[in-house]
């Protein structure tokens, strides 16, 4: 009998927010979004300026934890979450850590979507879930070895999920998704009438 196993094995890490660190209220985590965003001018020119549908911080606050504590708390929840990850990971970070590196709020209104994509320079990249309606889409993750696979043949429909070329995520409300920064990913566009809301970050190791 042929022996087959799976080699190289690409993680996605999945977890409640608050498993580490203090309780986060939905609602003013919510609230703090779309304050931020109301008053970020900078953030939205930038998407103005560059097509990006709805709103997010990436290009314009890097001092979210410092103006809203709730984002501090997500943070210290997050380092934990992130530390766990890479000890399943098994990283030898030969004495130094993974640290924060950015953390932006994300805010797709109805039609609105990102591209496929990935996050140069990072270690671990995620996301938390803020605000999830029906229709608005799950996070599309792609195999890494696409680019690889040239004159292969496409893989059956019902393929196990392990083998699927594509994997799509659908996280909750309060949820965290872990992945290394290197995977490409993208989110789909949102079908919902109401806005998705997330927060995104990247880890670095220093």
């Amino acid at each position: 009998m042929a022996d087959i196993e799976s080699l190289f094995v690409t993680r996605l890490y999945r977890a409640r927010l608050t498993e580490y660190g203090a309780e986060i209220d939905p609602q003013e985590l919510e609230n703090s979004c779309y304050s931020i965003a109301e008053d970020d001018e900078a953030g939205q020119q930038w998407c103005e300026s560059n097509g990006y549908p709805g709103y997010t911080s990436y290009a314009s606050l890097t001092d979210l934890p410092w103006r809203f504590p709730i984002f501090a708390d997500i943070v210290a929840a997050l380092d934990k979450h992130v530390a766990a990850f890479a000890e399943d990971l098994e990283f030898d970070l030969d004495g130094r850590e993974l640290k924060l590196e950015d953390i932006w709020i994300n805010i797709l209104p109805e039609g609105g979507l990102h591209t496929s994509h990935l996050h140069p320079h990072s270690v671990i990249s995620g996301t938390t879930y803020v605000s999830l309606p029906d229709g608005a889409g799950a996070l599309k993750l792609e195999d890494p070895r696409s680019g690889r696979m040239m004159a292969a043949p496409a893989r059956k429909k019902d393929a196990r999920r392990d083998m699927q070329s594509f994997i799509y995520a659908k996280p909750d409300v309060g949820d965290v998704l872990l992945w290394e920064s290197w995977l490409r990913h993208e989110v789909p566009m949102n079908m919902a009438e109401e806005e998705r809301i997330s927060v995104s970050f990247n880890y670095a190791w220093s």
